[in-house]
């Protein structure tokens, strides 16, 4: 460009701010166009305002903002108070329908976003619901997206249909249902990866939690996919590998016997997992709680360190603390005194649950916020 000729820049940007103003948009597109050397007429004349004053615009692809600093006024005897800035409208939290297909099978989910704009990745966590629940019960039963809005982050609630489990139970007993790659843990896994990248979850931040079938996945998929969970929530479920058929589940929810012990070579070290599970579930025997966190530990970990406790409402838990031999936390184990089979500390408007119990969604939270994990490989 012909550098005695070209305006200003700083007097260019006035000139295209007053035109845009003005509502004459192709004349401003022109003047950049111009100015920038890609075809336009001269630089248009200014003439007198008119139309409204836009906000932002796209011109030709060239997106800039308009500078909403008001023109100089006339002079008067009464002074005029420049309107304020106008501000972006807040945004609402939404508890929104999803459909999610993979590996032939369609999956219905609900997703909560909270409110307010997000300047980083959020926390993602997968919440599996138990049998007969659904989506929305869990939610309020739970009170997770009401700690998701205080706390920011995301909450996927997928939804078992009843054409997989007449019970809308999770398949976790089924051997096809128990391994990376196949059947529900290949689904629910992909889903939450799908969900992380479809609304600004981080991919290091990605966690599942569950209530009794609902935990008893989500200690499946501790075990199957640590790279994508980076920990795990399993209250009132049983250890992966516990059954491989239904009756064989009903008669080890019954006697509490657990899966083989030991494992597999290879295998790789399960997510962080935190435990809940009540001293009277006559559902699934309390014994099953020590079995989760079994097949959660590390070889040759150190004894944990044990707290006794009450809640606000008086009901009494013991909490143990697990860390590897370099110290890092990789369980918690709570046995909820005088509990049955319920989510500890939840709604009362929910089904499955315990109100005067410590409260499991908040503890499971803190749990997993100090297990986000950098630098893994996800697939």
């Amino acid at each position: 460009m012909n550098q005695a000729i070209r305006p200003d820049f700083q007097d260019l940007m006035q000139r295209v701010a007053s035109l845009t103003r003005e509502g004459r948009l192709q004349e401003a597109t022109q003047a950049l166009q111009h100015t920038l050397g890609i075809g336009g007429s001269p630089l248009p004349q200014r003439t007198p305002a008119s139309g409204p004053v836009p906000d932002d615009r796209v011109l030709d692809g060239l997106v800039f903002e308009v500078d909403q600093a008001p023109a100089p006024a006339a002079q008067s005897s009464t002074a005029e108070t420049a309107a304020p800035a106008r501000r972006a409208a807040p945004v609402a939290s939404t508890f929104q329908n999803g459909s999610f297909q993979h590996g032939g099978r369609t999956l219905a989910y609900k997703l909560f976003v909270p409110s307010g704009p997000s300047t980083a990745l959020r926390p993602v966590v997968l919440m599996l619901h138990g049998c007969t629940q659904n989506p929305d019960d869990f939610a309020v039963g739970t009170g997770m997206n009401r700690l998701a809005e205080e706390q920011g982050f995301l909450v996927v609630y997928p939804a078992q249909s009843q054409d997989a489990n007449p019970q809308r139970c999770w398949n976790w007993f089924k051997s096809n249902h128990q391994q990376r790659g196949r059947g529900e843990p290949a689904l629910l896994a992909a889903l939450a990866q799908q969900v992380a990248h479809d609304h600004g979850g981080d991919p290091d931040r990605v966690f599942v939690a569950g209530l009794s079938a609902g935990g008893a996945m989500a200690a499946v998929l501790a075990q199957a996919y640590p790279d994508v969970f980076a920990a795990a929530g399993v209250h009132s479920g049983l250890a992966r590998g516990t059954a491989n058929d239904a009756m064989a589940a009903l008669q080890a929810m019954h006697s509490g016997s657990g899966p083989a012990a030991g494992k597999a070579a290879g295998q790789a070290q399960p997510a962080p997992t935190i435990v809940f599970h009540g001293d009277r579930d006559s559902t699934v025997h309390p014994s099953h709680g020590h079995h989760v966190l079994a097949a959660s530990l590390p070889t040759g970990a150190p004894q944990p360190t044990v707290k006794k406790g009450n809640s606000p409402q008086g009901v009494g838990y013991t909490q143990q603390v697990h860390a590897d031999a370099a110290g890092r936390v990789v369980a918690e184990y709570w046995v909820v005194h005088g509990a049955g089979h319920a989510w500890s500390g939840g709604s009362a408007s929910g089904s499955y649950t315990d109100p005067r119990g410590p409260d499991a969604s908040a503890e499971m939270l803190r749990f997993f916020l100090a297990h986000g994990r950098r630098g893994a490989a996800h697939g």
